[in-house]
């Protein structure tokens, strides 16, 4: 699993950009078996026609399968712009994040000047059990060399990722050993956590983090819950920053942990009668009458809009930070015979007040609707809350008579605007250019022996990020082509410092160190311990 950092929203909107377009809902269906009308068959004999021409008269050779696949997608882009077309070579990375698990050797890595770093050896994870440490640059797999090579993170995983049971070969540089090392990892399940994160905040405030909605994501909401309550949880945050979505099962069953009764949770509607559904609450959860807190953004979509949305209103929580995505648009997975799949899309999501989460779009402008998140940002949305306009056709009300509207994604109770005083150009380039990555790490690597011996809370208390710190990161950064701004450099200085050690608790502790950090400086987070009373008043009417 490759390594993104989660930084504030100037160094990871193109993460969210791509992540909320990618993600979908997946429903099983069957798919309509009406009678193919005639034109429908007037054109398809048309484009097999064509095609055949081509293929027969074209003045080059040409692969039909390729043309065949660029005009799927070219079909599919006059849809809608979550229907896609997966090719079967792609299918297995595509669906990886949610499966909850996958085969491979158990890294989290990162690839910082064309060399692929291992940031993590997964806990219990074959690469772990054969002695592969945090900060290794892996320089060859199977004999071949992968330094240098301009290499990818599909190309990591194409390498990586095998069967259960198989072996790979690596040719480690470690940095206190003179000669490249040599391991054989026999692949194994490894699986892949979206609860990030679950940690007291103080005596009753607990902290949920789900960074996507897998497989796995219930299980692992409903054991992070229950841990929690036995520490005393009375207050629940419940974070789904740049959480793109997943599983319609896993939003479900969340929302049905903290919802009581019968209440509706969400509803879809399609052209087929088939594809309408009613989803409400069913079980006893283990927290439904205490406050709770949601986090979302710009980059909240899908299954997280969902949850917000029904926890919204129900009037169950306070929802808090800026307007999410706006992706409701149900796929449905159909399989293909030579191993291929479409997701295409069979109907919409309403909230349920009657709010369609989906924001609006025009058939045959994808770029425009890709871009909506960098429009926000330049309109001012994302900085000011009066910046968004609402139509009053669009207005809806909660079970207990608050005013919500439609129009596409969630608005959250209480607008938290991005802050914008300490993040600059340069603060962005140590990011994009990895060169926070590269220096956490080295620094990591020569301090193992007294950073390994702190505790968690030591760390939180004593660590100071000095002045050297800095200048040695700034060092990094000019190797990396990155010119020094000093301006920018004393403007960010407090970030820089965060993120410095945020970014080497992670790799001492893992999450647990670098969330409570981190969220030192999350400006939306710090707003949510400010209104649990708001909260309380709401899960008590």
């Amino acid at each position: 699993m490759s390594d993104i950092n989660n930084s504030n929203f100037q160094i990871k909107l193109p993460i969210l950009i791509a992540l909320a377009i990618s993600a979908g809902m997946l429903i099983g269906a069957t798919m309509a078996s009406n009678s193919t009308p005639g034109s429908f068959l007037n054109s398809l004999a048309k484009f097999k026609e064509i095609l055949t021409h081509v293929e027969k008269d074209y003045v080059d050779d040409v692969d039909a399968e390729v043309l065949v696949e660029t005009a799927i997608n070219s079909m599919l882009e006059k849809l809608d712009p979550h229907s896609v077309y997966i090719p079967a070579k792609d299918l297995a990375v595509a669906n990886a994040g949610l499966e909850g698990e996958f085969s491979g050797i158990g890294i989290e890595f990162s690839i910082i000047k064309d060399t692929i770093y291992v940031v993590s050896p997964l806990s219990g994870g074959p690469s772990e059990k054969v002695g592969l440490r945090t900060g290794d640059k892996i320089i060859k797999v199977d004999g071949e060399v992968v330094a240098g090579t301009n290499i990818s993170n599909r190309k990591v995983f194409d390498k990586l990722r095998g069967a259960k049971g198989t072996e790979v070969k690596l040719t480690i540089r470690r940095k206190d050993s003179k000669k490249p090392l040599e391991f054989t990892i026999i692949r194994d399940k490894i699986p892949q956590y979206s609860v990030d994160v679950s940690y007291m905040v103080d005596n009753e405030i607990g902290y949920i983090k789900v960074s996507r909605f897998s497989a796995t994501t219930y299980e692992e909401f409903q054991k992070a819950l229950k841990s929690l309550k036995a520490e005393g949880m009375k207050k629940l945050v419940l974070d789904l920053q740049g959480n793109p979505g997943g599983y319609l099962g896993a939003a479900f069953n969340m929302a049905d942990e903290l919802i009581s009764g019968n209440k509706m949770i969400v509803y879809t509607d399609g052209k087929e009668s088939q594809y309408d559904s009613e989803y409400r609450a069913r079980k006893t959860g283990v927290f439904e009458d205490q406050p709770v807190i949601v986090l979302i953004d710009e980059g909240s979509a899908s299954a997280s809009e969902i949850v917000a949305g029904a926890l919204q209103d129900n009037d169950r929580a306070l929802i808090v930070g800026r307007r999410s995505f706006g992706k409701g648009l149900v796929q449905m997975p159909i399989k293909l015979k030579d191993g291929s799949e479409l997701r295409l899309t069979i109907s919409r999501y309403f909230t349920p007040s009657g709010r369609s989460i989906q924001k609006p779009y025009k058939d045959g402008e994808l770029m425009s609707y890709n871009e909506d998140i960098m429009n926000r940002y330049e309109h001012g949305e994302l900085f000011n809350a009066d910046s968004i306009k609402f139509n009053d056709s669009l207005k809806f009300e909660t079970t207990k008579g608050r005013t919500v509207y439609g129009g596409g994604g969630i608005m959250p109770d209480f607008f938290v605007p991005i802050d914008t005083a300490m993040n600059t150009s340069y603060l962005r380039d140590l990011f994009s250019s990895n060169a926070m990555r590269e220096y956490t790490l080295d620094y990591y690597q020569r301090n193992k022996k007294s950073l390994d011996q702190m505790s968690l809370e030591d760390f939180k208390l004593k660590f100071q990020v000095t002045e050297t710190m800095r200048k040695n990161l700034v060092q990094v950064a000019e190797r990396a082509d990155i010119p020094f701004n000093e301006k920018e450099y004393l403007q960010s200085k407090s970030m820089i410092n965060m993120h410095i050690k945020s970014q080497i608790a992670r790799s001492i502790f893992g999450n647990k160190g670098y969330y409570p950090i981190y969220n030192e400086s999350n400006e939306v987070f710090q707003k949510s311990l400010e209104l649990f009373d708001e909260a309380k008043e709401l899960a008590s009417r």
